[in-house]
């Protein structure tokens, strides 16, 4: 419980209706949720209005309405904050409310296109590992040493993400590594929140739904660096063409890693093996189970992030030599007759071609690739036949499936997707709707030798139709179609 008064220090408040003396109880977005005492925020969104619920929020025993403009009917028992940005108060208002918990943490957040949930993971297996409780909030789950919160955004709103971090601080946990999603930072959901540190993965062609454009993609990205404090450590990926776009301007310490140019942090690929990754790094040879040159990024920008975080090298790279791969992140199993199938949630075209690549590297003798992969409705659509070309140019055989169709007829985004099929490659495709009949398809077709990889859904243990996520686990039909029993594994 808290005085508004205390909430609203450092607020950009235009004006305040009633009392600044209320005491509030909760704090709340949805206003099927307030119950007495609660301090209801209302925040324009994509979908809906959160103004258009004010009443139901008073009703249901709000007491304070944080809003951008007045409703026409004002009831005298309740205080109304005119705001500015309605999102960026509520989280500043969340953060004192909570007790300014991402100060109690040296919270990193990771952003990009690919790459965040590994990276994230990563750093929060690697501190604990070290000896260090720590928490991690990503698109998979969200941990609180040890303890596992379930995920239902890459990034929770900010309500959500200041309960969470106070949990963890209350929990004795010193650092806290966080995925930052383009939408999050674009929703303002990291309003009011101190980081310790930002890395940048990689930018390309992802969520044109939502930004409508690649400029803007790129800018919602820069803007969080942009907000990184003096004391905070700025990492990009220097490799990516616009990994020094995200310093400009940025009053962080600025710093870098890559593979191919002259970066603060390098590292280079001595082999890479279904085994693992064989890696140079800090002048060091070190033997990493990930997979895939891709994943030489990811476990460089953990290094480095821990490096800046004050851990010792050598006890970094030890640690990090003994960590698995992310669950859904290029886990495989092999059939009895010699058939290894991928199961990886590569669901943008730099991802796929990533993870192509790599099969590819590995793959030894005569053995072929068939790719099973599809792409989700109601979301960009025009990575659909940029999708589709890369799983022909890489593979011996393409079906085309249905992922998360959502509220789209899955015929309709396969057919978007066979218009990038190249002149040609059609005479090795095949479009099978059913996902699991995809699946069961590749399955007959491989002979010993061959790889079968099953994108885009990854650790996603259903597919979502009209609304309705029905159970469904491309690890689980792919181990019962093979006959085996234990968990599809990670090198």
């Amino acid at each position: 419980m808290k005085r508004l008064e205390e909430l609203l220090y450092g607020v950009a408040v235009r004006h305040v209706t009633g009392s600044r003396e209320v005491e509030v109880t909760s704090l709340h977005l949805d206003s099927r949720q307030v119950v007495s005492g609660t301090l209801f925020a209302a925040i324009p969104g994509t979908i809906t209005d959160g103004h258009a619920y004010i009443p139901q929020a008073i009703a249901q025993g709000a007491s304070v309405i944080v809003c951008e403009r007045l409703p026409e009917r004002l009831h005298e028992r309740v205080t109304y904050v005119e705001v500015t940005n309605a999102a960026v108060a509520i989280g500043e208002i969340a953060s004192r409310f909570y007790g300014n918990p991402s100060q109690a943490l040296k919270l990193v957040g990771i952003t990009g296109t690919n790459g965040k949930t590994t990276t994230a993971t990563l750093l929060y297996q690697l501190v604990e590992a070290l000896g260090n409780k720590a928490g991690l909030i990503s698109t998979i789950r969200n941990m609180i040493h040890g303890e596992e919160i379930q995920s239902t955004h890459t990034t929770p709103d900010a309500i959500q993400l200041n309960h969470l971090l106070s949990r963890m601080a209350d929990a004795g946990c010193s650092y806290c590594f966080m995925e930052v999603s383009s939408h999050a930072i674009d929703q303002q959901r990291i309003a009011g929140l101190t980081f310790a540190g930002g890395v940048f993965t990689n930018i390309t062609h992802d969520h044109l739904d939502y930004h409508q454009s690649f400029d803007r993609y790129i800018r919602a990205k820069k803007s969080f660096f942009d907000q990184l404090s003096p004391e905070a450590f700025a990492l990009v990926n220097k490799d990516d063409k616009h990994g020094m776009v995200m310093l400009q301007n940025c009053i962080a310490r600025k710093t870098s890693f890559g593979l191919s140019t002259m970066a603060d942090f390098r590292c280079k690929v001595l082999e890479n093996t279904v085994q693992g990754l064989h890696l140079l790094i800090a002048g060091q040879e070190v033997w990493f189970r990930l997979i895939g040159r891709f994943n030489a990024y990811n476990l460089l920008s953990a290094y480095a992030s821990a490096i800046l975080l004050g851990f010792e090298q050598t006890e970094i790279l030890t640690a990090l030599s003994h960590l698995q791969p992310v669950e859904g992140r290029f886990n495989y199993v092999t059939s009895p007759t010699g058939i290894t199938a991928i199961v990886d949630y590569a669901h943008t075209p730099d991802a796929l071609q990533n993870v192509l690549e790599t099969i590819n590297d590995i793959r030894e003798g005569s053995g072929e690739l068939i790719t099973v992969v599809g792409a989700g409705g109601n979301r960009d659509t025009a990575k659909r036949p940029v999708m589709a070309g890369i799983a022909s140019q890489f593979s011996n055989r393409v079906i085309l499936t249905s992922d998360n169709p959502r509220f789209e007829d899955p015929e309709t985004i396969l057919d978007e997707m066979k218009t990038g099929i190249p002149v040609g490659y059609d005479r090795n495709l095949l479009v099978i709707a059913d996902r699991k009949e995809a699946i069961r398809t590749a399955c007959a077709l491989a002979r010993p030798g061959d790889y079968i990889l099953v994108a885009g859904k990854g650790h996603e243990p259903y597919q979502e139709i009209k609304g309705i996520r029905y159970p469904f686990d491309d690890q689980a039909i792919v181990r019962e179609i093979f006959e085996i029993n234990q968990p599809i594994t990670n090198p």
